[in-house]
């Protein structure tokens, strides 16, 4: 698509009074808006591109906090193994809203047992643990969003 065939898609949006039109091909993708002070915008981008920039917005401002609320914690439990989480998704500690939780704080724990899920784009990833020994804590909540290598579990290994 060249530069006069976008100039003339410009202008047929601007007059059918569409407020957004979204144009895909081969390697090319197109997003015409009009907004209320008459302005038309152009985003052309490659859909490849468009994905990975998504991603690396959404995992940065939450990041911040969780540094700062984990580093008082590791200097207080550091006798305890942390279970981190090893993708960035949702986190559930039941496999189903109607059943019970996976493990419970005082669980005991062996390498291999299940400890939560985490959704990520609709596949529902079982989170095995790595050691054993008793969950002391719980670290997030049931259904709350979790980014990489965030801590999930404390494990007293003893």
């Amino acid at each position: 698509m060249d530069l006069k065939e976008i100039q003339n898609l410009i202008k047929f949006v601007a007059k059918s009074g569409a407020s957004e039109v979204k144009l895909e091909m081969d390697d090319v993708k197109i997003t015409i808006r009009t907004g209320s002070e008459s302005d038309t915008t152009i985003v052309q981008q490659v859909p490849m591109q468009a994905a990975p920039v998504i991603q690396q917005q959404a995992p940065v401002q939450p990041a911040a906090p969780v540094a700062e609320t984990s580093a008082p914690a590791a200097s207080e439990d550091s006798k305890y193994i942390t279970i981190k989480s090893p993708i960035i998704g949702t986190f559930y500690r039941k496999p189903s809203p109607d059943k019970p939780v996976f493990v419970e704080v005082g669980t005991e724990i062996k390498e291999g047992d299940v400890l939560c899920v985490i959704e990520a784009m609709k596949l529902f990833n079982e989170i095995e643990s790595e050691v054993s020994g008793k969950i002391v804590k719980v670290l997030v909540d049931d259904s709350s969003p979790v980014e990489f290598d965030q801590p999930l579990f404390l494990v007293d290994p003893s």
